[in-house]
C-alpha cells in the first residue's frame, strides 16, 4: 500500500479511482466491509482502490478532549494495509483545513487531485465545513460532475450496529469479547516498557512489563484481563492489570503485564498487548501474600482461557 501524506505529492490523477473517505477509527468490521466493496469495484474496473482519511482526527482539533481514539494513526495505517487498499491518502487536519467547504473538497481534492470515478461512503458519513458534505450533497455532486456515489448500509454483528462509538463504549466497560466481535480482532494497546517499582518479581513473585497509559486516551475498565503480548514478533500469553495498584497506594494509572514463560529484559522496548477477556476488578489487598495468591489464581484462569481461545481460532493481528 502506498501512503500519501501530502496532496502535493499526487502528480497525476489515478486510473479509475475507486475512493472512500472516513476517519476509520478502529478499522472495525463496518470499515472493513467498506474497503472490501471499494476493492471489488476497483478490481472490476481495473482501477485503483483509495482510502482518504485525516490526521489528527478532526474532533481532536474541533473539540479537544471530545473523543478518545480506538487506534493510533500507526495502527490505522497497518489495519488499512491489511484490508488490501492500494493507496492511503492521509490529509493533515488543522483549523485552516476545517474551513474547507464540502464543494471545495470535492472539486479540489476528490476530482482535481485524485480524479474520482466511483465514491463509496458509510451510511452516516459527512464532511466539510459544518458537515455540509452529507449523502444528499454527494449524490448531487456526483450527478453534476460525473462520478458515482454508493452508500454502504450499516453493518450489523449479533444485532448490534458496528460503529466506532459502540466500540469505545465496550472498551470503556471492559467488554473485550464483544469488542473483538465488532473489530474482527482483539483490542490492542501499545507502548514502550517502563521501569517501575520492580515489586512484581522481587516481592510478589510475578514480574511485570509496565506501560504508561494516559487518562486522555481510551482507557479500558480498570481491572485484570487475560491478554496476549507481542514482543519482537513473538506472541506470549499473559495477564494485565490496568489501574492504580491500590494495594501499594499508587496514584499513577499504569498497565502492568505479567508475561507467561518469559524472562527477557525488555525495558525501553515496544510491546503490543491484545486484551482478550476481563477477569475481575482491581482490588486492594491487606498484604503482599494475599495479592500474590490472587495473581496466582488469575494466572491459572488466564492460561485456561487462552487454551480455549487457541482452539476457537480467533483472529490475531500483531
Amino acid at each position: 500500500m502506498k501512503i500519501i501524506r501530502n496532496l502535493d505529492h499526487i502528480k497525476s490523477k489515478y486510473i479509475n479511482p475507486c475512493v472512500t473517505i472516513g476517519n476509520f477509527d478502529g478499522v472495525h468490521l463496518g470499515h472493513q466491509r467498506l474497503f472490501e466493496v471499494v476493492e471489488q469495484r476497483a478490481y472490476h474496473t481495473r482501477g485503483t482502490s483509495i482510502a482518504v482519511t485525516f490526521d489528527p482526527h478532526p474532533l481532536q482539533i474541533l473539540k479537544p478532549g471530545g473523543i478518545k481514539l480506538i487506534s493510533t494513526i500507526e495502527q490505522k495505517i497497518e489495519l488499512i494495509e491489511l484490508s488490501g487498499i492500494d493507496i492511503l491518502v492521509i490529509i493533515p487536519f488543522d483549523r485552516q483545513f476545517a474551513a474547507t467547504s464540502a464543494e471545495s473538497f470535492v472539486d479540489e481534492i476528490l476530482i482535481g487531485r485524485i480524479g474520482v470515478r466511483d465514491l463509496f461512503v458509510g451510511y452516516d458519513y459527512a464532511f466539510g465545513k459544518g458537515r455540509a458534505g452529507n449523502i444528499d450533497f454527494l449524490k448531487k455532486q456526483g450527478q453534476e460532475k460525473g462520478f458515482s456515489v454508493t452508500v454502504i448500509d450499516a453493518y450489523y454483528k449479533n444485532d448490534v450496529i458496528v460503529s466506532s462509538t459502540k466500540v469505545r463504549e465496550l472498551v470503556a466497560e471492559g467488554r473485550m469479547v464483544e469488542t473483538s466481535e465488532l473489530l474482527g480482532r482483539y483490542y490492542q494497546i501499545r507502548g514502550v516498557v517502563q521501569r517501575g517499582k520492580q515489586r512484581g518479581g522481587k516481592e510478589i513473585g510475578y514480574p511485570t512489563a509496565n506501560l504508561h497509559i494516559s487518562e486522555e486516551d481510551l482507557v479500558p475498565r480498570r481491572g485484570v484481563y487475560v491478554c496476549q503480548v507481542v514482543s519482537d514478533n513473538v506472541c506470549y500469553g499473559g495477564v494485565i492489570n490496568i489501574g492504580y495498584n491500590p494495594t501499594f497506594g499508587e496514584q499513577t494509572l499504569v498497565a502492568e503485564t505479567h508475561i507467561f514463560d518469559f524472562n527477557r529484559d525488555i525495558y525501553g522496548k515496544p510491546i503490543k498487548v491484545n486484551l482478550i477477556k476481563f477477569l475481575r476488578s482491581e482490588e486492594k489487598y491487606a498484604n503482599i501474600d494475599e495479592l500474590s495468591s490472587q495473581i496466582s489464581r488469575d494466572v491459572n484462569l488466564a492460561k485456561q482461557i487462552l487454551a480455549e481461545t487457541a482452539v476457537q481460532g480467533h483472529r490475531l493481528v500483531w
